[in-house]
């Protein structure tokens, strides 16, 4: 069947796959996958763009010409950080505060470890450097700035080869006046062109928060802003019509050109698309109940959808760097296909957090790699075929996966092949296990009330594993797990967060300064997206304020009604969250404003695909074979069944595994799979538990 354009794609550059989705204008979609290229991201686009047009038979031009929407998720931010491969980044701080960025907070993530040492402070010491000049806490000018010390850091910053320049002024949430003006005068005095603003790359309250975000924003901006204005280009050249979309933390879209100041928020870019992918699980307005777990080759990321909801935090670390920028709440492990099993020098055995990557991946790629993996254990238990996986994109071979396991694990553990192999896998499956428990229960969440959505190329193989342990009854099994981020960017909106710090008793506050200050956010909001052609129709703004009690160090974010404030319902809404988070409140307590947040949203047309016929007929599996299933149970003979034959409406009560294009799906004896209405794999665990 042909394609009907205009068409969407969507790309999702991951460790160790680049994965493609296409939705023609009839709803009709494509999945593909080629290997990432780590040492030049583009090159991984182009691949999986080059193969797209091989397979649908038409040219590069073609696919790319008749393309309304690219969006593009992107690991290159994120990866400059942990390669430690940006831009020599200098810095200007007000005079007193010069260290404030290696003197960072008091605070340890693991209290009983106090001699783990801070990573390295990107900008050294004899980079940061003072100006004179100081902005008050009212947001008054208390001192004049100095341009000749700004100057004289121009002359220091030039001598030593400084690419990139971050500004983080005393205050200067409040009033960001001092900073333009050393923007102004570095761009007369330095010949450097990068440059970024605290006060503009994320105005927030907290001297260190707000000045490591503008050091790292400076850190990545030059290769991450370049990969991706030469990405668009060549696209373009190819025949793309429009910019590229880039997928941002909090999980929305926004353009090349929006972006480019504040490259920072991208650091998520390629996860958040969960959020879409999410979306896509739930009915239309349902506010459904979801954790995902999606595994890939290289790593598990676990995301919370609560009342149809995602939760997005301003805190976010980055390799022990600290950055306050609107992201979605993830919590990433080091758990995947590709992750690396092995024994240490005392004879345990560990499953991370060490992966093969995209090259020379998993023993049985066959491409050079020696050392055991998951995939390499699943394909020893029966689990995946030999042979061609993910389309083609690399082929499995059992001989080398089994010579692996034995000469790296089996031999040093004294136990056969096979049980090396379950060992393996039973320890990833209490890591992933543990992964969802942090977003879930320690978030306040039952999950047994959430249904489990297990995705990515390995997540449909453990889904129901970690289900069952969790205590959920339900685990989805996306047909297209194996691009389940891809096809999230096709189904995430343009989003644009605006913040303002507002300083405030929740019970005194005038409404009409109130209104005022969302009412600023709001037009920048409307205006950045009217820069992105969209109507004032297909615009949708959101208030949230940030509240906490008096005395209390962090805020709680709380929504606000779109008919207008209103006190009682703020502080509803907040003791609501609070409730849930800490599992207390104070009755009557006063409650202070932080900041006002706006939220602005451009709506991109989304239609699920046409539903497919319901099934009628009992389906036949292809094969059969020996899969081991649990210690309990062992061995067992496995029906395999084609994943296109099962329809929905379809129920097959377990043990199974079904194979699709992108992923196989693992069903244990006592799980029941049904073909939901929206042609995706879930599974009732334990239904037939009797």
């Amino acid at each position: 069947m042909g394609l009907v354009a205009p068409w969407r794609i969507g790309v999702d550059v991951g460790g160790t796959f680049t994965d493609m989705v296409l939705r023609d204008a009839a709803g009709a979609v494509r999945i593909f996958k080629s290997p990432s290229v780590p040492a030049d991201p583009s090159e991984g686009v182009l691949g999986v763009l080059r193969l797209a047009a091989k397979q649908l038979d038409i040219t590069l031009t073609a696919l790319l010409r008749d393309c309304a929407l690219f969006v593009h998720g992107s690991t290159v931010a994120t990866n400059t950080i942990l390669e430690k491969k940006g831009a020599k980044v200098g810095m200007l701080t007000t005079e007193g505060f010069r260290d404030s960025l290696e003197i960072r907070r008091g605070i340890r993530e693991n209290q009983w470890d106090h001699r783990a040492p801070f990573p390295q402070v990107l900008v050294p010491r004899y980079l940061r450097l003072p100006v004179r000049g100081r902005i008050a806490a009212d947001g008054t000018e208390l001192a004049p700035l100095k341009p000749e010390d700004v100057d004289a850091a121009a002359e220091v910053f030039a001598e030593e080869g400084v690419e990139s320049v971050a500004v983080c002024l005393f205050n200067s949430f409040l009033d960001g006046a001092h900073e333009r003006a050393v923007g102004s005068q570095l761009a007369k005095a330095w010949n450097g062109k990068w440059v970024s603003l605290s006060s503009e790359v994320m105005p927030t309250m907290g001297e260190y928060e707000r000045g490591s975000t503008a050091v790292v924003n400076a850190y990545v901006a030059p290769k991450v802003t370049s990969y991706l204005r030469a990405l668009d280009e060549q696209l373009r050249q190819f025949g793309l019509p429009r910019s590229l979309l880039l997928l941002q933390s909090n999980g929305g879209a926004v353009s090349v050109d929006q972006v480019a100041a504040r490259p920072v928020m991208l650091v998520l870019s390629g996860p958040a698309a969960g959020v879409g992918a999410l979306k896509g699980c739930a009915a239309p307005g349902e506010k459904a109940n979801l954790i995902s777990m999606e595994i890939g080759g290289t790593s598990c990321d676990v995301m919370v959808m609560a009342g149809g909801d995602v939760p997005v935090t301003d805190e976010l670390t980055i390799d022990g760097y600290h950055l306050t920028t609107p992201s979605v709440e993830i919590h990433t492990v080091g758990a995947g296909g590709g992750t690396i099993a092995w024994v240490d020098d005392a004879g345990l055995l560990h499953a991370g957090p060490q992966g093969a990557g995209a090259r020379p991946g998993p023993a049985a790629y066959g491409l050079g790699g020696e050392n055991p993996t998951v995939t390499d254990a699943q394909l020893v238990l029966g689990r995946l075929r030999p042979g061609p996986l993910a389309g083609g994109a690399v082929t499995l071979d059992a001989a080398l996966a089994r010579k692996a396991i034995e000469t790296k694990l089996a031999k040093p553990l004294g136990l056969s092949v096979e049980e090396a192999a379950a060992g393996v896998i039973r320890l990833l499956e209490q890591n992933l296990l543990h992964a969802v428990e942090r977003l879930s229960i320690e978030r306040g969440h039952n999950p047994a009330t959430f249904t489990l959505v297990a995705a990515g190329g390995a997540g449909p193989m453990h889904g129901t594993a970690v289900a069952r342990a969790l205590g959920s009854r339900r685990a989805l099994l996306p047909r297209a797990a194996g691009a389940f981020c891809a096809m999230g960017m096709l189904q995430s909106d343009v989003r644009q967060d605006y913040l303002q710090v507002f300083l405030a008793d929740l019970d005194k506050v005038e409404t009409a300064t109130l209104e005022a200050g969302f009412a600023q956010l709001e037009a920048r909001a409307r205006e950045a997206l009217a820069r992105d052609g969209f109507g004032e129709d297909e615009v949708a703004i959101e208030r949230q304020l940030d509240l906490r009690y008096d005395g209390q160090q962090w805020p709680v974010r709380a929504p606000l009604s779109a008919s207008g404030f209103d006190a009682a319902a703020a502080r509803q809404a907040f003791e609501t969250e609070h409730q849930r988070l800490f599992g207390h409140i104070q009755p009557g307590g006063r409650i202070d404003i932080t900041a006002l947040r706006v939220v602005g949203r451009g709506r991109l047309d989304w239609t699920p695909p046409a539903a497919r016929s319901a099934q009628t007929d009992t389906p036949q599996p292809r094969e059969t074979r020996k899969v081991w299933i649990d210690p309990a149970t062992g061995w067992l003979d496995v029906p395999i069944y084609d994943g296109a034959d099962l329809r929905p409406g379809c129920r097959l009560d377990g043990p199974l595994l079904v194979e699709e294009r992108t992923t196989t799906a693992f069903v244990g004896p006592r799980d029941v799979l049904e073909v939901d209405e929206r042609d995706d794999f879930l599974v009732h665990v334990d239904a037939n538990a009797a």
